[in-house]
């Protein structure tokens, strides 16, 4: 691979990889405060690329204007967040809430959370259809920049730009809110942070909100890149989990950093090995890390971490 091509590869790479970040802190939000992994954190992602759809593909005119095409993009993320925060929000109340009041196993958590992923999709593939649906034409991905010869185009520059002021702003409201002091006395020790006034079902359905915006968010931008439809959250959805437990369950910066790394192995797997082996080879690391250091790279406690 000559060092032009290393840098096309880099580009994508860092581009997917921050989506996959994006994705995997929505599981590690929830595995910190609950102990939970929440499978149907990818619906929520699948749910907030078909809330941006059917809203911009009412009002997206056939040529917008630059300016159009800047608030369309705006529109398309306020409301594929508000989809992706309203379906994790009324997940944690429906789903997990009732079972968290009868003190059940965590092994029903888990059952739910599946079922609960499981009606979503089939939800979805009876409202939306079981056809790919594309986005509406926002605008021209256009390149807008080179990078040492890569070429950055809008859509790239859209997704990292968006990936890194959520990821900057979570950091920040985890670190130096009372939400976030909230949310890492959960994940210390639920009972304690209880016992000393923390307000458990408040912190707790505000946590699956903030991953619910952001999985919303990210759906919308994958959406972007390619297509919606009721079975898209399954393969970025696994491996944002993975990169969660690759970069440690229940770190944030652990799933940010295991997002970019399989978002990179993953764009440089494609020249070495081919597209067939796309997937694949993400899990090889997985497992070669996991077998060296099982709780991942940063793999210490939200509370402890954040």
């Amino acid at each position: 691979m000559s060092l032009n091509q290393f840098w096309d590869y880099l580009v994508p790479g860092v581009a997917l990889g921050a989506l996959y970040a994006v994705i995997a802190i929505g599981y590690t939000l929830v595995y910190g405060v609950l102990q939970l992994i929440n499978f149907a954190h990818s619906e929520v992602f699948m749910l907030g690329g078909f809330g941006s759809l059917i809203v911009l593909t009412s009002i997206t005119p056939a040529h917008p204007s630059a300016l159009v095409s800047v608030l369309l993009v705006i529109v398309g993320l306020v409301v594929s967040a508000l989809v992706g925060g309203a379906t994790a929000f009324g997940l944690e109340k429906v789903a997990y809430r009732p079972l968290r009041r009868r003190g059940a196993p965590k092994l029903i958590f888990l059952i739910s959370a599946i079922g609960a992923s499981f009606f979503l999709y089939n939800l979805a593939g009876k409202l939306f259809g079981r056809d790919p649906l594309p986005m509406p034409h926002l605008y021209d991905n256009n390149v807008v920049l080179h990078l040492f010869g890569a070429r950055v185009t809008i859509t790239q520059l859209l997704l990292l730009g968006c990936a890194l002021v959520m990821m900057v702003a979570l950091d920040l409201l985890v670190n130096r809110t009372r939400l976030g002091a909230g949310i890492r006395a959960l994940a210390q020790d639920a009972e304690t942070a209880s016992l000393m006034g923390v307000d458990t079902d408040r912190v707790i359905s505000r946590t699956f909100l903030i991953g619910g915006l952001m999985g919303g968010v990210a759906g919308f931008l994958f959406g972007l890149n390619t297509q919606v439809s009721f079975t898209m959250g399954f393969n970025p959805g696994i491996t944002a989990f993975a990169a969660a437990v690759l970069g440690g369950v229940g770190s944030i910066r652990g799933a940010m950093l295991g997002g970019l790394l399989l978002g990179l192995v993953e764009s440089f797997d494609v020249p070495v090995f081919g597209e067939e082996w796309r997937y694949a080879a993400a899990f090889v690391v997985l497992v070669a890390v996991l077998m060296f250091r099982p709780t991942g790279i940063l793999g210490v406690k939200l509370g402890r971490a954040a």
